[in-house]
């Protein structure tokens, strides 16, 4: 069912698409990833995966090659990214045989009126996020029932209780994060049983890759996202907003 006619049936009202995500969460309780992936794709319609191409985005982009190499995968290139990243993109779609690998950029028009310097970031970083990535990516969603997300518990102090599906606030969309209870261990696992390809930047301090601008390597015994955004009151990037909100450290998500 398109977006739109649900948010037109649901209104003000969330407790249908509710008691849906709390269906599907004790349905999938003690299940795989993979079958939480496998079941999304089963079950939400016009689904759609984001991904960062990051440190850790080859084992969804992989688990999303087994089960549909046609699912849409949406990247957001906000123009201030890593070559590497870039470089690491192409690789990763053309090795895993990703058939609808999409490019999300914000409108240019935007670019030269909100920041035409690229200088946003030094006076405000948040506002930055949302020019680059945040509006970008609503705009891409807007034809979407859901999204799958990276996402893990271990992250962040925001992401403690993540489920594997979520309502997303003010949308009527359905975020699906398959990956909520791995610890890194079963992350750098999969990747070496499945021998993936690993980011170029990993090898060289940066668990955690965001702009280039923003992200700086990690010391030895540093939380791995120490490095975005280092020495900010900012732990999220704005993709994941709450009614429009930024949420920072010690705020429920």
């Amino acid at each position: 069912m398109p977006l739109d006619l649900i948010q037109t049936e649901l209104g003000n009202d969330r407790s249908e698409l509710t008691e849906r995500v709390e269906a599907l969460n004790a349905r999938f309780r003690h299940h795989s990833a993979h079958d939480v992936m496998h079941g999304a794709i089963e079950e939400i319609d016009e689904l759609a995966l984001v991904s960062s191409f990051g440190a850790e985005s080859v084992v969804l982009l992989h688990m999303m090659a087994v089960v549909d190499k046609m699912t849409p995968v949406l990247f957001i290139d906000t123009q201030m990214l890593f070559t590497e990243t870039l470089e690491y993109q192409h690789e990763v779609s053309e090795r895993l045989g990703l058939q609808n690998v999409r490019i999300i950029r914000a409108d240019d028009e935007d670019l030269q009126r909100e920041d035409p310097y690229g200088a946003l970031r030094l006076n405000d970083m948040d506002a930055c996020c949302n020019l680059r990535k945040t509006f970008p990516l609503q705009m891409a969603l807007s034809g979407y029932c859901g999204w799958i997300t990276g996402r893990k518990r271990f992250q962040a102090g925001t992401r403690a209780a993540l489920d594997f599906f979520e309502v997303e606030d003010g949308t009527g969309r359905i975020k699906v994060n398959p990956l909520a209870h791995w610890a890194p261990e079963d992350v750098r696992a999969y990747m070496d049983e499945n021998n993936l390809p690993r980011h170029p930047l990993v090898a060289k301090g940066y668990p955690s890759i965001g702009c280039a601008p923003c992200t700086s390597p990690v010391k030895e015994g540093e939380d791995p996202r120490a490095g975005r955004w280092r020495d900010q009151n900012k732990e999220e990037c704005g993709i994941h907003f709450v009614d429009g909100k930024m949420v920072r450290v010690g705020e429920k998500q």
